[in-house]
């Protein structure tokens, strides 16, 4: 089980959102670049980095903050946010970013996913946002009638090295994930899932890590890392 520790950029700032909300943004850094360096110092292996202002406009937006945090760590970085085409994907990859998620470019526009794939084996990951189990895109928002499952579907055999789903209800809420959806997604595929959203206690990534048989393989923490309910130590030793 890895354990991502998430930088969600707004305004180059390390904030989280409530619910995918931006008008709910609590600011906990102005520094990403002295955020990633702390949770590289507690021992994470991995940083989860997201652009929510480039997951709005459909363009990358915190560029100078995500450099920042390329510049001051080591540890690999993967990277969402208005990440929509196969030159952006390049130009990230070489600045030094391990792995792309595609969110709202892999509902709109598939084949780009698997051109993806084919030209960047395992670096390319699908982010599947959802509300009532329906795939939200564009900075969560608009909500698509297509069930997550269905698009998660869609790339299997393609390459995508992971599915990263969220339940945007219970992003940020500390109100605990929805195992759920996400073991049923988990179920449904081949491809490993990273769970995201509502996970505020050790306990949660110790009953992810229970379905780690069924192909979920990592956890996001957020909100509960900055506010001290989940302690690093603690997590890592489990995981």
């Amino acid at each position: 089980m890895i354990l991502y520790p998430a930088i969600d950029l707004k305004d180059g700032k390390c904030v989280r959102l409530l619910r995918g909300e931006m008008d709910k943004a609590t600011v906990f850094s102005d520094s990403p670049a002295n955020q990633a360096a702390v949770f590289e110092r507690s021992g994470f292996e991995w940083l989860h980095i997201v652009d929510l202002n480039g997951a709005f406009e459909g363009k990358p937006v915190n560029e100078s903050a995500v450099k920042s945090v390329l510049e001051r760590v080591k540890m690999p970085v993967q990277l969402g946010g208005g990440i929509r085409d196969i030159d952006m994907i390049a130009t990230w990859l070489e600045a030094g970013v391990s792995r792309v998620i595609l969110g709202t470019a892999a509902l709109r526009n598939p084949i780009l996913v698997k051109e993806a794939c084919r030209l960047f084996t395992g670096q390319i990951a699908v982010g599947i946002d959802a509300k009532g189990g329906k795939v939200a895109v564009n900075g969560w928002a608009e909500v698509s009638d297509t069930p997550a499952v269905d698009l998660a579907k869609k790339f299997e055999d393609v390459g995508v090295c992971a599915i990263i789903y969220t339940d945007i209800s219970r992003d940020g809420a500390m109100a605990g994930p929805n195992f759920d959806e996400t073991v049923k997604l988990a179920e449904a595929i081949t491809t490993p899932v990273i769970a995201s959203g509502g996970i505020s206690s050790v306990d949660d990534i110790k009953r992810y890590k229970e379905f780690s048989d069924l192909g979920i393989e990592g956890c996001i923490l957020g909100r509960a890392i900055y506010e001290g309910a989940i302690k690093p130590e603690e997590a890592l030793k489990l995981c």
